[in-house]
C-alpha cells in the first residue's frame, strides 16, 4: 500500500509581508519605466504637432454695435479682397501654364499629398505634393 506524504507548510509572516510588499513594488517600477519610455520614445503620438495657426485678438465684448451701413461697408471690402486674391491665383495659374509647367492634379498620388498637406503640413508633405503635382 503506498504512503501518501504529507506537505508541511510552515507560516512565517514577517517572509510573506516582505516578499508581497517587494512584489508590489517591483511592479510599480516596471509600470513606471515603462510610462517613461513610452513618454520618450512616441512624443508626437501623445502630442500631435498642430500646423501653425494665424492667431488674432478676440473683438471687445462689450464693443458698440456698428450700425446697418458700416457692417454692409466692411463685408463689401471682405469680398472685394476675396476677389483680388482669386484674379491673382487665377492669373498665377495662367502664366504658369503659359511657361509650360505642366501641374499634374488630377494624379491620384497629388491628390493624396495634397489632402495630406491641407490636413497636417508637414515638410514632407509640401516636398511630395512639389514631386507629385508639378
Amino acid at each position: 500500500m503506498p504512503r501518501h506524504r504529507e506537505l508541511k507548510i510552515t507560516l512565517q509572516p514577517l517572509q510573506l509581508v516582505l516578499c508581497i510588499a517587494l512584489g508590489l513594488w517591483l511592479g510599480a517600477m516596471a509600470i513606471g519605466l515603462s510610462l517613461w519610455l513610452a513618454l520618450g520614445l512616441w512624443p508626437e503620438q501623445l502630442e500631435p504637432e498642430l500646423p501653425p495657426a494665424v492667431f488674432r485678438e478676440p473683438a471687445p465684448a462689450t464693443a458698440p454695435a456698428q450700425p446697418a451701413q458700416a457692417q454692409a461697408q466692411a463685408q463689401d471690402e471682405m469680398f472685394e479682397r476675396y476677389k483680388d486674391i482669386l484674379r491673382k491665383q487665377e492669373a498665377q495659374q495662367a502664366a504658369e501654364a503659359a511657361q509650360g509647367n505642366p501641374r499634374h492634379l488630377d494624379s491620384p498620388k497629388c491628390q493624396f499629398w495634397l489632402a495630406q498637406n491641407r490636413t497636417a503640413p508637414t515638410d514632407k508633405s509640401q516636398a511630395n505634393v512639389l514631386e507629385f503635382c508639378y
